[in-house]
This record gives structure tokens, sequence and C-alpha cells, in this order.
């Protein structure tokens, strides 16, 4: 987006607004701007203090014509949204207004979805109810995860932006507004979230997993003690239908050339790559080095738990972290 921007002869960038390096937590698939803005000399503003009467005081001096923000995880102050002569634009992983709120594309990949959007709109003071200026349908295939469908829906931002600019600098585009009790709102994903129910169907576990791969924190399931992460994995339609047949929901059954083999609801996951610890392997290394043999079973999941985690059912417990070792 920005190098979009940077590369536009009608745009002139004046400041960048991030989170720093050194903020305490940072959001999955961060990217640091300060090279980019330090290498253009432009000045780089700590997006925490947006509200803070001394950065919105810097925000009016910059004379702004238009504020684009993307990749942003927090509300922008209305204060801020003001400053602009020509508003503040923003984009959303969804097809407004269904799926506002956290981690859209997560939540399409974990319900089975075969197509997100992305939409771009005029930033308001609630969670992406403005009005609607530009919107692209997004396809999510059987091999995309988390992290690819998020690059489609970004390069669909990017088209967006492009194509709606001039109008955007001209004042001339008129958005859509959203009915505020149009669409659904999403649950807020944490990483405990990531506990895996295996009495889902093969697809549901395979989903489930490349929902939650690179960049976010991942699926996990504990094994004889350990937490195992769960990067990739597969349904193992090419698994003679009888294998594991038997077995329990989480047990692991066999491995083969390409990973584990993981009974499931109704036939076999397979495991291609994991994490135990701080390493991650393909998941045949895992079960050649890691002591845990055929047989072994992976915890199951009490329903409610595993309700809560897939955005169907309230918080089992007070604090979620005893979810998590």
């Amino acid at each position: 987006m920005l190098l979009a921007l940077s590369e536009d002869p009608r745009v002139q960038l004046v400041a960048v607004a991030t989170v720093p390096t050194s903020a305490r937590s940072l959001p999955a698939g961060y990217v640091d701007l300060a090279p980019f803005a330090a290498a253009r000399g432009l000045p780089v503003i700590d997006g925490r203090s947006l509200g803070f009467a001394e950065t919105l005081a810097d925000l009016s001096a910059l004379d702004l014509d238009l504020m684009v923000v993307c990749g942003w995880t927090r509300l922008v102050p209305a204060a801020a949204l003001g400053i602009p002569r020509r508003g503040c634009v923003g984009f959303h992983a969804s097809m407004l207004p269904s799926h506002r709120g956290r981690a859209p594309v997560n939540w399409a990949i974990i319900h089975g979805a075969r197509e997100t959007g992305a939409t771009m709109l005029m930033l308001d003071a609630g969670v992406d109810t403005g009005a609607i200026l530009d919107q692209r349908p997004v396809s999510i295939g059987p091999l995309d995860t988390c992290a690819t469908v998020y690059s489609k829906v970004a390069e669909a931002g990017v088209a967006m932006l492009r194509a709606q600019l001039p109008a955007l600098l001209a004042g001339t585009l008129r958005g859509v507004a959203q009915a505020a009790d149009d669409g659904d709102v999403l649950p807020r994903r944490t990483p405990e979230m990531g506990i895996t129910d295996w009495s889902l169907t093969p697809k549901q576990v395979h989903d489930w997993i490349r929902a939650l791969t690179h960049p976010y924190p991942g699926a996990f399931s504990f094994v004889e003690g350990r937490c195992l992460r769960l990067w990739r994995a597969e349904p193992a339609t090419d698994v003679v239908s009888g294998a594991g047949k038997g077995a329990v929901p989480g047990e692991i059954v066999g491995c083969d050339g390409a990973g584990v083999l993981v009974r499931a609801r109704g036939g076999v996951v397979r495991l291609l790559v994991v994490q135990d610890g701080d390493v991650e392997m393909p998941a045949r290394q895992w079960i050649r080095t890691s002591g845990v043999r055929p047989g072994a079973r992976f915890d199951p999941v009490e329903p409610a738990v595993s309700r809560w985690a897939r955005g169907i059912g309230a918080p089992p417990y007070q604090s979620q972290n005893a979810l998590v070792s």
C-alpha cells in the first residue's frame, strides 16, 4: 500500500504512523515501516499516540488531504479521523457489512469458506462501520493459508486504492452507507483458541491448521504431556480408507514418507510440519526423534472448549491461559 502511494505522482507522502518495534506486543504479520520512512526522509509517528493532544497538533500541522490506514488493528481516534480534508480511508478483509471485527480471514478459513473479500471504506468511530467505497471478492483455495489469503486481500486493496485515488483526492467518491444492524461482528481470537479438536473431520482439522499457521501463533495439541504446534497438514485422502479404523480421534495411527497420520472423525489427517518446543521441523522427523510412537493419542478437547475456540460458544473458563503450557 505504501509503495503504491509512494510511486503515484499525484501523491505526496508527508508522514508514516506505525507501532514501533519497541512496543510490548506487536500484531501478527507486523512490518516495520521505519526503514521505508527513513529512506524517504519522512517523519514516523507512534501510532499508539494518535489520540494525544501533541500528536493531533502534529497531524494538523501536516495539512493532510487524506489519511490511508492499512493493517491497523486499533481504532483510529475520532479526533484524528477528522483532521484530513478528504477523510480517512481504511481496508477490511471481508465483504462488509458481513464479518466486521477481528481476524476475518482466519475465521473464514476455519468455517470452510471458499471466498472472502476486501472492502475499502471511509473510517468512522465504529468497528468497520464506515461507508463502503469499493469491494472485491477474494477466493480461498483448498491449499491457501491465512498468509496467502491475506496476501490476496492486500493485492485487492492496492488495486482498489489505485482505481479510486483520483476520486478520493478530488472529493468526488461517494460511499455506500452501512446500516448499523447489518452484518455480524466476529469474535476476537487469542492464541489459546488454537487448541485442536481431533473429533472434527480431516478437512475441518486441515482448515483449522491452515487458518492459524504463520504469521499467527498456530494451532496446537497436547500429546504425552508436551505441547505440539501444528503448522501444516492435509487430509490424508490417499490413505486406504480403513487405515486407523477403530482408532479414537487424535490417535497417531502411523507415519509415511510425507508425514504423521492422525485419526480424525471419519478419516485421517497427515501432519506435515510441526514444532516441538522451539524447533520447527517436518512431522516425520519429529516422530522419529520425539519418542512418541503410533498408538499415542493427542489429548481430547472438551466440547465447550472446542465450540468457544471455533467461535460458536462462550468462553468455558475465566482464564484461558490454563489451556496452554
